[in-house]
């Protein structure tokens, strides 16, 4: 769905999980983002799949899904999740075990906040989450932190994690590679001057947004309830 030119089609590298990744992609993410990282997160992942809505309680597919796998967990920050930064494998099998189903919500916060409470079936799910210590290299789109993390960055730690903890085995390797060669079109674009997309002064540096930072709830990076 990209120009040509800007085209990441041959850096894709579908890994093969034993994890069945679903993409819970807000309405605003499918029809507005062209450079969602839900899509690429997708591309990259064989065992997954896109389910676009906002309340996903009497969603078919999410239903049946959760149906057919009582091992389903929803990837999401706060106090009462399973961290999988800080779990031993022995932990992680006895929880996790083997073909889970992990949902993610993909859009902005406050669009996942707004899908989750909205979604009874999605309440009900226990939830994983991760330390995160790395900055998104995100940064051509503002964020509330530089360490609040894309779609793609956070399938690509907690596949890490499940490598680590020995429920996945999966190459990580080039995970990255589509979701840094698209940034990297996008800084020639914006900070070349010759370019009708340049931007006076961009800054390779994340620019949070202003209106996050008022309210200290959202300025809070993984410790959401």
């Amino acid at each position: 769905m990209r120009p040509s030119s800007t085209c990441i089609c041959e850096h894709i590298n579908a890994v093969k999980t034993k994890t069945r990744f679903i993409i819970l992609m807000h309405p605003k993410e499918y029809k507005k983002e062209r450079n969602g990282t839900g899509y690429m997160t997708n591309l990259q992942l064989e065992n997954s799949e896109i389910i676009v809505g906002v309340d996903f309680s009497d969603n078919t597919r999410v239903n049946e899904l959760l149906g057919s796998n009582e091992n389903s967990f929803l990837l999401y920050p706060g106090k009462n999740t399973f961290n999988l930064s800080q779990k031993s494998s022995a932990e992680m099998h006895n929880f996790i075990g083997k073909g889970a189903n992990i949902y993610i919500l993909d859009g902005t916060w406050p669009c996942a906040r707004k899908m989750l409470k909205l979604s009874k079936n999605l309440q009900k799910l226990s939830r994983v989450s991760f330390d995160n210590s790395i900055a998104s290299k995100f940064i051509i789109k503002q964020q509330p932190e530089a360490l609040c993390l894309s779609t793609i960055e956070s399938v690509y730690t907690v596949l890490n994690l499940l490598n680590k903890g020995t429920i996945e085995q999966c190459d990580t390797a080039d995970f990255l590679v589509p979701f840094e060669k698209m940034i990297e079109h996008q800084l020639d674009y914006m900070l070349n001057p010759s370019s009708k997309n340049y931007r006076y002064g961009a800054s390779l540096e994340i620019a949070p947004k202003i209106r996050y930072k008022t309210n200290t709830e959202r300025n809070v990076v993984f410790e959401l309830d």
